[in-house]
């Protein structure tokens, strides 16, 4: 099963799904970018400028985000894909790695106990941009595992379905 045809099946997919794909790709733009300071805000503060590449990265995770918890979209008589829960997993890995990528070296409390203001910058900002790869390859992963799933355990047809009941 090429990468293609797992994309394919998002052609497939209700407009309910879509939906929630593009408001959870909204929310988590807004959940990540207003405590990284990405989206201005009178709350949180950033003592070091947003990289260049903090907004496509924070667009690719939201979007990738969006359509994952899309795929958890059903109807009740939907069946559980396999390895769900590896890719919850892997999801909330890569939002979580998003989050740790995109914000401030020195703004993050956990940052700074562990590593103090020098090591924050010394350290963890070179290795930002490789969180970000890792968030995305993560959420794309679960994606593809998803969408691979939803191909794997379709379910027959309504008329199939109508048939049997």
């Amino acid at each position: 099963m090429g990468l293609l045809t797992t994309l394919g099946t998002l052609r497939s997919w209700s407009a309910r799904r879509w939906l929630v794909a593009a408001a959870t790709a909204v929310a988590t733009a807004v959940f990540i970018g207003v405590p990284t300071d990405l989206i201005p805000n009178p709350v949180f503060g950033r003592d070091v400028p947003v990289t260049w590449w903090a907004w496509p990265s924070l667009a690719v995770s939201s979007v990738l985000a969006g359509l994952l918890t899309a795929t958890y979209v059903r109807s009740p008589v939907d069946p559980e894909a396999p390895g769900a829960e590896s890719s919850r997993r892997r999801g909330l890995a890569g939002g979580l790695l998003t989050f740790f990528a995109v914000g401030c070296p020195v703004c993050n409390k956990l940052v700074l106990l562990a590593l103090g203001y020098a090591g924050a910058m010394t350290w963890f900002q070179p290795v930002q941009p490789v969180l970000q790869v890792i968030a995305v390859a993560l959420l794309g992963l679960a994606l593809v595992q998803r969408l691979r799933g939803e191909l794997a355990c379709g379910l027959p047809s309504t008329s199939e379905r109508t048939i049997r009941a």
